[in-house]
């Protein structure tokens, strides 16, 4: 039960949005047990973000969500792929982003609770 919703501050453009969410779900599964199967993502694009007080260059804020533990390697591996992919896709230097992970002891799907 992934979740991943990613905040840019430049416009993209359909191409691109098709790309990051590929790349997401192919990214996932560094996490045991977790796959594109299960992942839904939100892309927010052209957002008011500021990075020390200052909104001239890319930048990217995302936050993985997922129902469960992961260990610190797991989450080490999924860091790195997230910033090359937001690098390669919209440009964004690897030091210009923020990647928060949450882990949910309850998650609700289809009318029911895991």
């Amino acid at each position: 039960m992934p979740f991943i919703n990613s905040k840019v501050n430049v416009p993209l453009s359909d191409e691109a949005k098709e790309v990051l969410k590929t790349k997401l779900g192919q990214a996932i599964s560094l996490i045991p047990g977790k796959s594109e199967n299960w992942l839904m993502v939100n892309l927010e694009d052209d957002c008011s973000l500021y990075f020390k007080g200052k909104n001239n260059t890319r930048m990217a804020f995302v936050e993985v969500k997922i129902f469960g533990h992961a260990t610190d390697r797991d989450y080490d591996r999924l860091t790195e792929e997230i910033s090359k992919i937001y690098r390669d896709v919209v440009g964004i230097s690897q030091d210009k982003i923020y990647i928060k992970y949450e882990e949910v002891e309850h998650w609700g799907w289809n009318g029911t609770n895991f």
